[in-house]
């Protein structure tokens, strides 16, 4: 992804890096701040708005990647921020390999993560973990989020992976949710 950082860090010094998702709308900068409250309802520039922005969660940290990345959104139903996300449980979005690879970029990286397990779940907060005390703990882990997936993805995760979860709104009582593997990490230049 061709970003200018210079230029988003001169609207939110809090910008972390631009996330895309192909087959969906999702094509944002993202933000991260000392709480995962603030962009509910703030946009990229700060300003209130009922939308929100892009965000990563308060305990992660992309110098330092940790065993879970997480970025939430609203699921908005005009389609914008994570609001078609939904169109990852369509044929068509599934059927197409090329969707199955989301890009994340930074000031420093460029990485690209293979999607292992999509799904929409009544609202919880346990695929939303970023430190694990064991690989055992962690690999357990990794393998509920594989079998929740509504579709059948053919990669493998082990303990040693990076992952990246993707958190929306399905609707008032559900959430939608994607979770990808690191497969390729490159310094920017």
């Amino acid at each position: 992804i061709n970003v200018n950082f210079d230029e988003l860090l001169k609207i939110n010094n809090e910008t972390k890096g631009w996330i895309q998702v192909n087959g969906t709308n999702i094509n944002y900068p993202f933000v991260q701040t000392s709480n995962n409250d603030y962009y509910l309802n703030h946009s990229f520039n700060k300003s209130y708005n009922q939308a929100g922005w892009v965000f990563m969660d308060y305990r992660n940290n992309l110098e330092n990647l940790n065993q879970n990345t997480i970025l939430y959104a609203h699921g908005r139903v005009d389609g914008t921020m994570f609001g078609s996300l939904k169109n990852i449980f369509e044929s068509n979005w599934y059927n197409n390999k090329n969707n199955h690879v989301v890009k994340l970029s930074t000031e420093y990286q460029n990485t690209m993560w293979q999607v292992f397990s999509v799904y929409h779940i009544k609202t919880t907060n346990d695929y939303i973990q970023t430190r694990f005390t064991s690989d055992q703990e962690y690999l357990n882990f990794l393998n509920k989020l594989k079998d929740r997936s509504a579709v059948t993805f053919d990669t493998t995760v082990s303990a040693s992976d990076k992952i990246l979860t993707l958190s929306t709104c399905y609707n008032k009582t559900d959430k939608v949710v994607m979770h990808a593997k690191l497969i390729k990490r490159e310094a920017r230049n």
